[in-house]
């Protein structure tokens, strides 16, 4: 098993090298975030059909970039390996919100080496392709995202997009006619981190809407009030709410 680390704890690092190590596997380290997306994206893009599962040992808190970044980043651009998610942080949110920016698994610290093993295992065990499965051109209508490049164009027209735009607007068209509450949206865009009360759902469908909608016949993005947006080509519909 080849096997990532991205831990900045230098005690909790060498343990780790040197048992995984022992046990004989490949492993390479990372010392805070930035470094540690790169490896893992790095990994990714090398994989060759046929190579030893990959599994990423993802610290919480990290120096540059946290892994809950980190975690988003990789499932975002289609990275599919096993991750999981180690750190001192044991409250139920941060379990849950841990698991659903993308980990397969969560252990917190203090940790025992053999659950940590055989939890690396059994990810390993169930592993996915590390190459993007997923695919990377949504359309809707003359909408269009590129999730390679995350570049989204209407008619052929380029939309000049935020990466919050963009992350929004991907999650609108991975499911077109879905419709997703405000509660979804903002746990799926924004993290379970921000207030449930904040209004910054219907301010970025505005902004969406005024990019993708203004100026053409049909509109796309379309409020169901009291329930949320959905996304889909609906002839004669302004798409207004």
């Amino acid at each position: 098993m080849n096997i990532l680390l991205i831990e900045d704890d230098p005690r909790i690092a060498d343990f780790l090298l040197r048992g995984l190590r022992a046990e004989g596997h490949q492993v390479q380290r990372a010392a805070n975030g930035p470094d540690g997306l790169t490896l893992a994206q790095d990994a990714a893009r090398q994989a060759q059909p046929g190579d030893p599962p990959t599994v990423l040992v993802l610290d919480l808190m990290l120096p540059g970039m946290n892994g809950m970044e980190i975690c988003q980043t990789l499932r975002a651009a289609g990275v599919a390996m096993p991750i999981l998610m180690l750190t001192a942080l044991s409250g139920l949110e941060d379990r849950v919100a841990g698991l659903r920016m993308g980990a397969d698994d969560y252990l917190c610290k203090p940790f025992e080496f053999e659950e940590l093993l055989a939890r690396l295992e059994a990810l390993a065990r169930r592993s996915r392709p590390l190459q993007p499965t997923r695919t990377v051109r949504l359309q809707v209508a003359d909408l269009v995202l590129d999730r390679e490049s995350m570049k989204a164009t209407r008619a052929g027209q380029p939309l000049g997009m935020t990466a919050r735009e963009l992350a929004l607007l991907e999650l609108l068209m991975s499911a077109p006619g879905r419709l997703f509450s405000r509660e979804r949206i903002l746990a799926s865009v924004w993290g379970h981190s921000e207030d449930p009360l904040t209004n910054v759902v219907d301010v970025y469908i505005r902004r969406l809407r005024s990019k993708i909608d203004d100026g053409h016949d049909t509109a796309l993005i379309h409020t169901v009030r009291g329930l949320g947006y959905r996304l889909e080509a609906q002839p004669g519909s302004t798409g207004s709410g």
